[in-house]
């Protein structure tokens, strides 16, 4: 009698870091130098055409590697970006480095003249596993102005073969703004014909250049949430400041569980939907099982190193922490009081401090921080009322705000 394959465990909707988020970082970012020849308009950084002169060295990278891997396994994901990682001469030294210590190491360069065949492969050689690219539109117009010099587009569109074809894992991040979204579609579809194996999805946060770009209201970035959770079956999605996302994708599950309407949404909904059936069919022709997006944020399981050596809960949320030439990593993770307070969403101001998604998703602190100038605050980008939220009081809200005195907020809208 043939006995029966077992039934594979089905893959929780959003999947949390199982070792202590408070000890150990799920992933840690290191912008190895600020060094990049393009002039990306959203960019957090002031990008240099040299390095800074108190960049980490090759020995300090090195040691930093070994700091990161003396965590026991599952070490933290290693993320080499910057600036731009291909400017370091010793970049394969240090990927090398960090593979041979047990470390996943993936890179993040900058479509120049410097991201070549040969380099692609010496990298992978070294140990890379994944390298991602950035695509910030679906036409050589829109994502050249975004990244500043022309040819950029075509560039990368060259490119992404030779880092499939090295055995790379291949991820386009895209940048949504009110300039590009309607675009959005097309974009899907170019990302998908490039074999990339992840679509990363940032939303804009107000700071550095990105403060002057158009970053979508509350109202859109809800559309274009419930939108990627659609097209999850396509292919696999990540967001990047929208840890709403995480909610989005339980709700959509509940909604199915208990046989609830479907999202209506907004008008930009409705268009993002009806204009991925026209490029793509009203259904994924070969459906996959959707990633379940990770439940880390700013300061929980997520850390970012600069190029000198300065720890941040985030790249885009400037509150420094220490230095790793004078504070070993770990201690700044476990016991900055900022990274302390970033993992304690009970004693957050307003109402995420209050919401029951706050443990998956938290709001994007880097926004909260650049809108209210409070880390701890409510993300104002995010368009869900929590139950508890509103039975309150005015009062208690006004409490949970951390000033009595202050009339319950609306949302801000971003510029």
């Amino acid at each position: 009698m043939k006995t029966a394959a077992p039934r594979r465990k089905q893959a929780p909707v959003v999947r949390t870091v199982r070792h202590d988020i408070n000890q150990k970082p799920f992933i840690v970012i290191w912008e190895v130098t600020r060094a990049c020849g393009l002039v990306c308009q959203h960019c957090r950084a002031d990008a240099q055409h040299e390095p800074h002169p108190q960049q980490l060295t090759t020995e300090e990278g090195m040691l930093l590697l070994e700091t990161l891997a003396s965590y026991n396994r599952p070490k933290p994901l290693v993320v080499l970006t910057g600036g731009d990682p291909f400017e370091r001469d010793d970049l394969e030294e240090l990927v090398r480095h960090g593979t041979e210590l047990g470390l996943n190491v993936s890179l993040s360069p900058s479509v120049t003249p410097k991201l070549t065949p040969e380099r692609i492969n010496s990298l992978r050689e070294a140990g890379g596993k994944a390298m991602s690219m950035s695509l910030d539109g679906a036409t050589a117009a829109t994502h050249d102005k975004f990244r500043g010099f022309s040819g950029t587009f075509e560039k990368t569109l060259e490119t992404a073969p030779h880092i499939n074809k090295a055995g790379y894992r291949l991820q386009i991040n895209s940048t949504l703004t009110k300039g590009n979204i309607h675009e959005a579609p097309a974009l899907l579809k170019t990302v998908m014909g490039m074999e990339a194996k992840m679509w990363y999805v940032f939303f804009l946060v107000p700071t550095g250049r990105g403060a002057d770009l158009g970053a979508l209201s509350p109202e859109e970035r809800e559309d274009v949430l419930h939108w990627l959770s659609d097209i999850s079956n396509r292919i696999a999605i990540k967001t990047t400041e929208a840890p709403q996302y995480r909610r989005v994708v339980l709700q959509q599950q509940e909604a199915k569980e208990k046989g609830l309407p479907p999202y209506e949404g907004g008008e930009l909904y409705k268009y993002l939907t009806d204009e991925t059936a026209k490029l793509l069919g009203a259904h994924a022709e070969k459906p996959r099982p959707p990633r379940s997006p990770m439940a880390v944020n700013s300061g929980s399981g997520f850390a970012f190193i600069d190029h000198i050596g300065d720890v941040y809960p985030n790249g885009f949320l400037p509150l420094h922490c220490g230095n790793v030439k004078d504070t070993p990593f770990q201690e700044i993770y476990s016991n900055s009081p900022a990274f302390k307070a970033l993992r304690d969403p009970d004693n957050w101001h307003g109402k995420c401090s209050v919401c029951e998604y706050h443990d998956v998703c938290g709001g994007s602190r880097s926004t909260a921080y650049a809108l209210t100038g409070d880390y701890t605050a409510s993300d104002p980008t995010c368009v869900h009322i929590p139950a508890r939220w509103a039975a309150m009081t005015e009062e208690e809200r006004a409490a949970s705000t951390g000033d009595a005195k202050v009339k319950l907020r609306l949302p801000i809208q971003p510029a």
